[in-house]
């Protein structure tokens, strides 16, 4: 009894101390565990002090820290490593709310206001302006985390630990600009992280300070917008172009990270190289083609195709296409290459002399009309002529319309060919013999009487054709009309009868009159 009284006077009087770091399990029981802290009597522990997690993980031998709650009058020593647990913790909180050293968390849940974190099995409070520098995207993603945060305030009972990341983060970021401003001198390359970014450039982030990339410095050549380089939060490599300590302006640049390429452009791409490039936007007036990061050349329309009347470039190509092209001008001064691309195939004219000849039937397409022929395309992508002069041996056409319509394929000899100059006639009449030559002179002879259809009224006479074959003159002289208007009496397509007075065959003309026949109009 003696002895116990000197127990509880020690434990009072602080002689044995309250936390003991070195107590070793002796047994396991099923209500409570047995520890030896290196004093008489042996000390218990209820099972419930421990978590089911932790209980697994005793196994005698194995040393805990504990708490000597009390000895009771049998001198049964009580222990508590929970206890020990949340002493250790006020200890720390209070040397680091003291000095400022950060202490590790890792965050529970997010509640309402801010988060639970977790300390050594304490839970703090974390504001949600304290989790982060500026307000989070995503809340839920410190859940889990392991974090270092602050001590702002706590209680002995440790019922109300407030804490916080964002002095950290602070501390931190101020620490970082001061080494970023430190290495902050023209020409000098930092990394960065994009933060943001707009239709004028991009904003990185070099550690405390932010800088600006403007579009012009991000590449020698031309983009449409910054995004389609850079996406936000992805790490960067950029040159200081300026730096103004007052205001703490940075200029940045990406494109200057290599040598301007329109330098030696000239004697890079001599004129009449062939070039190969990608395809990077189609306009009406032509296609834009990098040939070489930054350095991008114009094909214009006129230089995609031999032919007269090129389409539009996405005819020819697409957006992404690789193309072969020669270099047909480079002007350093204005940032400009002129690219072609007909001048690698071979031309058309050259073919059409090698291919075609004087008298040869072809086959070509009715491109247009005009009022002195039709210009007929053939395969090699030239136009050839077809004169109104060269459409029929025996009528008289006033326009191409009549015989020919757009679009359609016809058979023509050529009459004439001049590659030299570019030039092809053909003819359509040519196809069948003369009938000047032989049959007319034979079919039509003076005196006889034919039957005709009328065609056209005109000051000097009527014309009609011959039994659908050569058209003729009926003299204003070689008609009477009884006083009236020729028009008046014999309208277009009526059939009359007439007589034969004059073919010239030279002249190709046949003269008709009426005065000395009965005229029948058929209905």
């Amino acid at each position: 009894m003696e002895t116990h009284n000197r127990e509880l006077d020690e434990l009072y009087s602080g002689t044995i101390p309250d936390i003991v770091e070195g107590g070793k399990v002796i047994s396991i029981k099923p209500d409570s565990v047995v520890v030896d802290i290196g004093y008489k009597s042996e000390g218990f522990i209820s099972i419930e002090e421990f978590a089911e997690k932790d209980r697994g993980g005793l196994c005698e031998g194995a040393e805990i820290e504990v708490y000597v709650s009390r000895i009771d009058a049998d001198g049964l020593v009580i222990l508590s490593p929970e206890k020990a647990r949340k002493i250790r913790t006020l200890q720390r909180l209070e040397e680091a709310q003291e000095d400022g050293t950060p202490v590790e968390g890792t965050v529970v849940e997010r509640i309402k206001g801010g988060y639970n974190v977790d300390i050594s099995g304490i839970r703090a409070f974390m504001p949600g302006s304290q989790a982060d520098l500026k307000p989070l995207k995503d809340p839920d993603s410190l859940n889990g985390q392991e974090i270092e945060v602050r001590v702002l305030k706590f209680n002995s009972k440790l019922t109300n630990v407030i804490v916080s990341r964002r002095v950290i983060l602070e501390e931190e970021r101020l620490k970082l600009r001061e080494k970023t401003l430190a290495n902050l001198k023209p020409e000098s390359v930092l990394s960065g992280v994009v933060k943001n970014i707009t239709d004028y450039g991009v904003f990185v982030d070099l550690g405390g300070i932010d800088g600006l990339l403007h579009i012009s410095d991000i590449s020698w050549g031309r983009i449409r917008h910054p995004s389609d380089v850079f996406n936000v939060g992805q790490e960067v490599e950029v040159m200081v172009v300026n730096f103004a300590p007052e205001t703490e302006k940075v200029t940045l640049g990406y494109k200057q990270k290599r040598s301007d390429p329109w330098l030696n452009i000239e004697e890079k791409y001599p004129v009449g190289s062939v070039v190969s490039g990608k395809v990077v936007s189609l306009t009406d007036y032509g296609a834009f083609v990098e040939i070489e990061d930054g350095v991008e050349g114009l094909v214009h329309v006129s230089e995609l195709d031999w032919s007269p009347r090129p389409k539009h470039p996405s005819n020819y190509m697409e957006v992404g296409d690789f193309v072969d092209a020669q270099i047909l001008k480079v002007d350093p001064k204005e940032r400009r290459v002129s690219l072609g691309i007909k001048q690698l195939k071979p031309k058309p004219w050259k073919l059409v002399a090698e291919r075609y000849e004087v008298g040869r039937r072809i086959n070509g397409r009715v491109r247009s009309l005009t009022e002195f022929g039709a210009f007929i395309g053939l395969p090699e992508g030239v136009d050839a002529l077809l004169h109104i002069s060269d459409m029929s041996w025996t009528k008289h056409v006033r326009h191409p319309s009549e015989i020919l319509r757009k679009g359609q394929m016809i058979e023509a000899v050529i009459l004439s060919l001049e590659p030299e100059k570019e030039r092809m006639a053909l003819g359509l009449k040519q196809l069948v013999t003369d009938p000047w030559e032989e049959k007319i002179p034979a079919d039509f002879q003076l005196g006889d009487e034919v039957k005709c259809k009328v065609l056209r009224h005109t000051e000097f006479g009527i014309f009609v054709e011959l039994e659908g074959e050569v058209e003729g003159l009926i003299y204003s002289s070689e008609i009477d009309t009884g006083g009236k208007k020729p028009d008046e009496i014999y309208k277009d397509g009526d059939e009359i009868v007439v007589r034969i007075i004059k073919v010239e065959v030279e002249g190709r003309k046949i003269g008709l009159s009426l005065k000395t026949l009965k005229h029948e109009t058929n209905e």
